[in-house]
């Protein structure tokens, strides 16, 4: 295997000095261009990966379905990595398709071809080929090694962009003989997940103000408990050892909601509201919404309806109430599209919600699917007052799916904001795959919402927890008053979806010192209370006014303990707070967050594995920089 490996290493030592020379004399690469490509994607450029695959000895003629990514094509890239010492994922990255179309690429020799085998190289993770970064981050940032992309920096030149981030805190320790109630709603977005991704891969930095850890988290399965037969949930209570602090706990809370079986499909009118203003001109932006929305196209049953609104300096009707089953001419009109204009988000909006509303399918899927980069510049294009507009709109029954594009002029913060208060969630999509999953694999939780309003409460017992840390949930904290307040908004949660909350507790016999205080008339529990803590959650049946309460306990001899499930999770919030930079971080490292992600057993789920590759990338980083 070292003998093959060879010659796929050649590359590394030139690819710094052939990016900059690409920027010096204002090149672009073509192949730093091009999206990742993997299983099930057609057309001209897996075409030509076949060819390429096929001319190195790595694909043999008649095995594989021209213009397909099958799973020949899958398994030729796969070895081709191996061989050329990267991550074996057998998907076409950005760094597979430099080296796979460079003059060194690495050869198949005949008689060792069987010895590359499919497998997830987890323990010689630490050791993924990477670059150094060629630029210098700001100190709100985190540098990464830049693997490929369009974008390449030198010393301090920064590429221009006016992408926004709501701005927050990052919450702290809190005295549980002050506050013992812990309240927030809850959350199932994952856009800063699949933003973070993105910028790894590509070399970008990642803004502090992105890394909203909740995010992180819910992107992933997890193995909990399937809902009762009366209840919306499956719970689990588990408290570990916190892998960062010896000195305290970590709690991880998680809810799986139940799955709406397929006979049980209700039929859909969605509005594919498309942002066609001149912003989203581009391979990563209109061109892949065009392709999004063939997908979801495909998955839909033949009577739902489709409506397509889209607005640029205005916004227009193209198409209404048109069945599904009429896929050519839905697609004819989508691939119509061109970009070009200003942005008047708002009057698209409006337009979009009266189609939906014009159609509206009682029992049935009402949602709007808008597809932006947020960068709104005519008409309402504040985030307070976009919430407001879709805040009085939703309560005619119309949600809110928002789907973000494109980079440097991202408005993260309009999106989120959209998402939030349009009863809806926040995708970012970066790629087919992600598409496909947002809109396919995920759609019954995209589209179909079980439980509506849901907010948590966590009420400590001061006789055993001190002090308590919420992870994340940051911009979803509410005031405890809040939470039998059925006025007051909760986040919804889809068929299937999981959220997952991690705390790190400071119990009573810990020399931790955090800062708290205490009042002189608090009154503590004694020991020997039955539970540590009780976890409160209210959440409305759909088409409910009216929340219902389900309560749960952890009991007070619990025994700290690791599982997949926690180390998983540990792993994901140490590289969070890395990237963040927290003042809590206490000894994490992503050497220690790729240790856990090892023990883990991730080998199998595609995107846990792809997370341990990226915490590789990130381990390497930090070993070549010394941080």
């Amino acid at each position: 295997m070292k003998r093959a490996m060879k010659y796929g290493m050649r590359l590394q030592a030139g690819m710094a000095l052939i990016l900059a020379m690409c920027m010096l004399v204002g090149m672009s690469c073509p192949a730093l261009a091009q999206e990742t490509a993997g299983p099930g994607d057609t057309g001209e450029d897996v075409v030509k990966l076949q060819m390429r695959l096929e001319e190195l000895g790595w694909l043999e003629e008649g095995t594989y379905e021209s213009g397909l990514y099958d799973d020949a094509t899958r398994q030729a890239v796969t070895r081709f990595q191996q061989a050329s010492g990267l991550f074996p994922t057998g998907w076409m990255d950005g760094k597979t398709r430099n080296m796979l179309f460079s003059g060194d690429a690495a050869v198949c020799i005949p008689e060792e071809k069987e010895v590359f085998r499919e497998e997830v190289y987890t323990e010689e993770l630490a050791d993924v080929d990477m670059y150094v970064p060629l630029y210098t981050s700001s100190p709100t940032s985190i540098p990464v090694a830049p693997m490929y992309g369009s974008t390449v920096r030198a010393g301090n030149i920064q590429e221009w962009n006016t992408e926004e981030f709501a701005p927050y805190r990052e919450s702290g320790f809190q005295s549980v003989a002050v506050s013992p109630l812990s309240t927030f709603a809850a959350d199932i977005d994952t856009a800063a997940y699949s933003q973070i991704r993105s910028r790894i891969l590509h070399g970008r930095e990642v803004p502090a103000q992105l890394v909203r850890i909740e995010e992180m988290l819910n992107y992933f399965r997890y193995d909990y408990p399937m809902p009762e037969e009366d209840e919306l949930f499956g719970v689990s209570l588990k408290l570990a050892p916190c892998p960062w602090n010896d000195e305290t706990r970590l709690l991880q809370i998680g809810l799986q909601a139940q799955s709406v079986a397929s006979q049980e499909r209700v039929p859909h009118h969605l509005v594919f509201l498309i942002d066609t203003s001149g912003s989203m001109e581009g391979h990563d932006r209109l061109d892949l919404v065009k392709r999004a929305y063939q997908l979801l196209l495909e998955a839909l049953d033949p009577e739902d309806t489709v409506s397509i609104v889209t607005y640029a300096s205005h916004e227009r009707v193209v198409l209404e109430e048109a069945k599904a089953a009429d896929r050519a001419r839905i697609m004819e009109a989508v691939e119509d599209l061109e970009a070009g204009g200003g942005t008047n988000g708002s009057a698209g909006i409006m337009r979009a919600y009266e189609i939906a509303e014009k159609y509206f399918l009682e029992g049935g899927v009402n949602r709007i699917i808008l597809a932006t980069d947020g960068d709104l510049n005519l008409g309402i294009s504040e985030p307070g007052a976009l919430a407001d507009l879709v805040n009085e709109k939703k309560k005619h029954g119309v949600e809110l799916t928002v789907l973000g594009f494109g980079y440097g002029n991202y408005k993260d913060n309009r999106l989120e904001a959209l998402a939030d208060f349009g009863n809806g969630n926040c995708w970012y999509i970066d790629s087919i795959h992600e598409a496909r999953r947002a809109l396919v694999t995920e759609a019954d939780g995209t589209f179909r919402t079980v439980a509506g309003d849901v907010k948590l409460q966590v009420d400590f017992n001061p006789g055993f927890v001190r002090g308590y840390r919420l992870i994340g949930y940051e911009d979803r904290l509410m005031a405890p008053e809040a939470f039998a307040d059925d006025a007051q908004d909760g986040g919804e949660i889809g068929s299937g979806h999981r959220v997952t909350v991690l705390y790190e507790l400071v119990m009573t016999d810990s020399d931790f010192d955090f800062g708290s205080v205490e009042s002189v008339y608090a009154k503590t529990v004694p020991a020997d209370f039955s539970s540590m803590l009780t976890l409160n959650v209210r959440a409305k049946q759909p088409g409910s006014a009216e929340s219902k309460l389900y309560t749960y306990e952890l009991a007070a001899d619990t025994v700290p303990e690791m599982d997949d499930n926690i180390r998983f999770a540990a792993a994901v919030a140490e590289v969070g707070m890395l990237l963040r930079d927290s003042p809590w971080k206490g000894t994490a490292s992503y050497a220690s967050a790729l240790e856990l992600l090892r023990s883990a057993h991730v080998t199998g789920d595609t995107e846990k594995e792809e997370f341990l590759y990226l915490t590789g990338l990130l381990a390497k980083n930090e070993q070549i920089s010394g941080k």
